[in-house]
């Protein structure tokens, strides 16, 4: 039974022709659509990730205190809600990191008649201090400290990237979701084809006693082979592109992204692209089921 029906859906399919082939291709750009931009918004999504993981607040303080005092101040920062780890960076390792940024140029801050560098507090928030939130709350209660002259660094800057990051992904929904309805629309004119084509073959097997469900199911399966056909299809160009484009991107990337490679979608997503491709399909072959009314 189960390699009748498989045999008619095969067969159904290649009286479609082109429509068939259409909304193949339909289903195609649209997983595509939605697989690339998921794959960007992934690796845009790690890269923030990684981001967050280096984030840090400079706590500038009034003036320089003593080793006893700085200790007992990191240790009051280090009980702040939000904070990971906390450094005091003197006046005179202020004035070496500068050293070392100038190079060749370091003689220029030999020439300074008094190191103008304050000291200061290194803050590395946990991953619940990274966010806009925690953040704000964060740097409240720095600023509100009375030795703090000033507090910089934050997040904002890595939370517009995660924005732009949500709209890639709603971006890609939305194309794929557009494209997704042209294929099903595509798939259901298919299958009406099919089913004015096959209308007094049906009928026949209605007239012998075949449960309806066995009539109709051929052209279900149908839809899902367009689908299915559709989606494996996607799947490849996917990896086909991610497999050329890659190598040649990710010291590109590596630069202004700090991702030492591009990952590819896991087996989970690409197993997640079949499926709904696969449904596509066979939504757009019970859409013509109200047609097919002899």
């Amino acid at each position: 039974m189960l390699a009748f029906l498989v045999g008619e859906a095969l067969r159904d399919l290649r009286r479609a022709g082109r429509v068939a082939a259409s909304a193949i291709l339909l289903i195609t750009l649209a997983l595509g659509a939605l697989g690339g931009f998921w794959l960007l918004s992934t690796n845009l999504g790690r890269a923030v990730g990684e981001w967050r993981e280096r984030v840090k607040l400079v706590v500038y303080l009034r003036r320089e205190p003593s080793s006893a005092d700085a200790a007992a101040l990191v240790e009051r920062v280090r009980g702040l809600p939000g904070v990971a780890s906390v450094r005091f960076v003197g006046k005179a390792e202020a004035l070496g990191t500068l050293r070392e940024v100038l190079g060749k140029d370091a003689a220029v801050a030999d020439q300074l008649l008094q190191n103008p560098l304050p000291a200061s507090l290194e803050v590395v928030p946990t991953a619940g201090g990274a966010t806009p939130a925690g953040a704000q709350a964060l740097i409240a209660g720095l600023a509100a400290m009375p030795e703090t002259e000033e507090v910089g660094g934050g997040v904002e800057w890595i939370e517009r990237f995660a924005r732009g990051q949500r709209l890639v992904t709603l971006f890609g929904l939305g194309l794929g979701g557009v494209l997704g309805v042209a294929a099903i629309l595509t798939v259901t004119t298919a299958t009406t084809l099919v089913l004015h084509a096959r209308r007094d073959e049906m009928e026949i097997m209605r007239l012998v006693g075949a449960p309806e469900h066995i009539v109709r199911l051929p052209l279900l399966l149908q839809g899902m082979t367009q689908g299915l056909l559709g989606a494996l299809l996607a799947v490849w160009i996917l990896f086909s592109v991610h497999l050329l484009l890659a190598p040649r991107l990710e010291p590109l990337v590596a630069e202004s992204l700090g991702l030492a490679r591009l990952t590819f979608l896991t087996p989970l997503n690409l197993a997640t692209l079949v499926v709904i491709g696969t449904l596509l399909g066979g939504l757009g072959g019970l859409l013509a089921r109200g047609r097919a009314t002899p």
